[in-house]
């Protein structure tokens, strides 16, 4: 799955939502000028009654390293920001901030947090 394509996108959108499953998530809405793709999805808390709930999350962190490699602040902060996406057509693999050298790759921080 070594498949995916550098890019530039618009963030159009950014939302941390309590989806339908019952989890904490965050997505950002990615547009790429004609196509459009979303970045996120990860469980970010599982809330007391769920079987696996814990006070340790990624929700911090996934947070922190959306803004920062958007170059914001505030999450409100997010929709008309330019960053760089690693991705294919199934899968955005991480976020990269537009000048520096800066990535995010979820799936291999928390893979790493978890081993600890």
């Amino acid at each position: 799955m070594d498949d995916y394509e550098l890019k530039n996108a618009l963030i159009k959108k950014a939302s941390i939502i309590n989806d339908d499953h019952g989890l904490l998530t965050a997505y950002l809405y990615l547009d790429y000028g004609g196509t459009s793709q979303g970045f996120g999805g990860y469980t970010l808390y599982l809330p007391k009654g769920s079987i696996r709930h814990e006070m340790m999350s990624h929700a911090g962190h996934f947070i922190w390293r959306v803004m920062e490699i958007a170059g914001v602040e505030e999450w409100a902060e997010l929709p008309g920001k330019t960053i760089r996406v690693l991705s294919n057509h199934c899968k955005v693999k991480a976020i990269g901030h537009i000048i520096k050298e800066d990535w995010f790759e979820p799936g291999r921080d928390f893979d790493r947090a978890n081993k600890v």
